[in-house]
């Protein structure tokens, strides 16, 4: 089964031993969008969640995008799946760099994760897009669509969770690469002492 979840993977997780590429190269800074399924967020959820996007629009365009999960009522979970595949795949762009976040996708460290975004922006992607499933995980569609399938940890999260953890380690990610451009500039300065 995990296979078929790593099948999807169009550009290959660096190592964990593999120094993260993004701080030595510049990338042009995609635009982030998370989409998100599931019931209305708890205040102090959209409280973290709306400090991070604020502060990530200082390095790229972000967006917040949530779809009610089980739009359509059903009562048996498969039908809630496939009706919440269908509402993703409905906003998903055919240029989008898509990466869904799964309990079974793979390990990432934050340096991973930096150099995972870090290669999309090579791709000609128009974006990149996080994906963060409903209570009963993603549907078929998206699980094909999806350029690569990540978790953010080993252990199961709560959803709203989960999209914390991801909103601090994009932040994170560009709080690196912006730090490291301005400390090697201040390096190359002292050089010439």
């Amino acid at each position: 089964m995990e296979s078929a979840i790593f099948a999807t993977v169009k550009i290959p997780l660096p190592s964990s031993g593999n120094r993260c590429k993004c701080a030595a190269q510049s990338v042009r800074a995609l635009p982030i969008r998370i989409l998100t399924v599931g019931k209305k967020r708890s205040a102090g959820i959209q409280l973290v969640v709306d400090e991070y996007t604020e502060k990530l629009k200082h390095y790229c365009p972000v967006q917040d995008v949530r779809i009610k999960s089980n739009p359509k009522n059903a009562r048996d979970s498969m039908v809630q799946i496939e009706h919440e595949d269908m509402a993703v795949m409905g906003l998903i762009k055919s240029n989008e760099w898509v990466v869904m976040l799964d309990e079974r996708g793979r390990d990432v460290s934050s340096e991973q994760m930096a150099s995972l975004i870090a290669d999309a922006g090579n791709t000609g992607a128009s974006s990149i897009l996080f994906c963060v499933g409903g209570p009963y995980g993603h549907g078929r569609q998206l699980r094909e669509r999806a350029d690569v399938s990540i978790r953010l940890s080993s252990l199961v999260l709560n959803h709203e969770i989960a999209l914390v953890v991801l909103a601090e380690q994009l932040y994170r990610r560009e709080t690196y690469q912006s730090n490291s451009i301005v400390s090697r500039a201040c390096l190359d300065g002292f050089d010439s002492l």
